[in-house]
């Protein structure tokens, strides 16, 4: 029996199983990958809203991160909520030591009902410490305009109309670091994300072009796309094929998804 590639997620802990480590643990299973987590906070959530968030102390994360590392080949990382900036500089000291590769940086700085899953302190450890890890950072409209400290994006505009405020921003993502970056587009009118890397010295580009889709359970998207790039690359897909992989599993993981819970449900993971 051939024996799946390993992928750690390293995230916070959702009770309802729409995102977070036991989502990425699904994820991965439907992409033939055997996930390992490290827990970074727990949370008390529903699919109605995120109601309270306790970071773990962050000896706990070294421990479990180092016990992982000791006993296993991990293949790929997906990094999601940290919590703060203890926890993440912990997860940066760690990753730098153990010269991991193809971290997938998923920079998850505020839940879909607003409240606050890094803290700001934590969010200067995020940029200097993880991002030039980073073989791939993967944030939607607004995580990609704090990160780079842009200027609002143009959310009701053309797609050909936001494409230079993306090049910016991708722009000041690579200087801090990241290898690649892909800014996804749910929060604009069409579904268009935006893939920037850098391939033998030279910048390439791909818009890799989609539909939205009328859907209650969009619960979890970031983590799905952010686990599903880490498990295609620890699979062997080059980057372009693994980003286009992985927005074809949450495409079809939305529009196959059943409702679950009274709020904005999961994703129907297991496609």
């Amino acid at each position: 029996m051939k024996v799946p590639p390993v992928v750690l997620s390293i995230a916070g802990y959702d009770p309802s199983s729409g995102a977070g480590v036991t989502a990425d643990i699904k994820t991965a299973a439907a992409q033939g990958c055997f996930a390992v987590t490290c827990v970074t906070a727990l949370t008390v959530q529903s699919s109605q809203g995120v109601f309270e968030v306790r970071p773990l102390d962050p000896d706990l994360v070294l421990r479990t991160l180092g016990a992982l590392a000791e006993d296993l080949e991990i293949a790929a990382i997906r990094i999601g909520m940290l919590g703060s900036a203890a926890v993440a500089s912990t997860v940066a000291i760690v990753l730098k030591a153990l010269k991991l590769h193809n971290i997938v940086v998923d920079p998850v700085l505020r839940s879909s009902s607003g409240v606050a899953l890094l803290d700001e302190p934590g969010l200067k450890v995020l940029r200097q410490e993880l991002l030039p890890l980073a073989d791939v950072v993967t944030p939607n409209v607004e995580e990609a305009t704090v990160l780079a400290g842009m200027e609002a994006a143009p959310l009701r505009a053309a797609c050909e109309d936001v494409l230079p405020w993306r090049r910016r921003t991708a722009a000041k993502l690579l200087a801090l670091g990241s290898r690649a970056v892909v800014i996804t587009s749910g929060d604009l009118p069409e579904a268009n994300d935006y893939l920037s890397y850098l391939e033998n010295g030279k910048m390439r580009e791909e818009i890799l072009s989609g539909t939205h889709i009328e859907s209650g359970s969009t619960h979890g998207t970031g983590c799905a796309f952010a686990t599903a790039i880490a498990c295609q690359l620890a699979l062997g897909q080059g980057l372009p094929n693994a980003v286009r992989a992985a927005k074809r599993y949450v495409r079809k993981a939305v529009e196959t998804a059943y409702p679950v819970g009274k709020g904005i449900g999961p994703l129907n993971h297991m496609v």
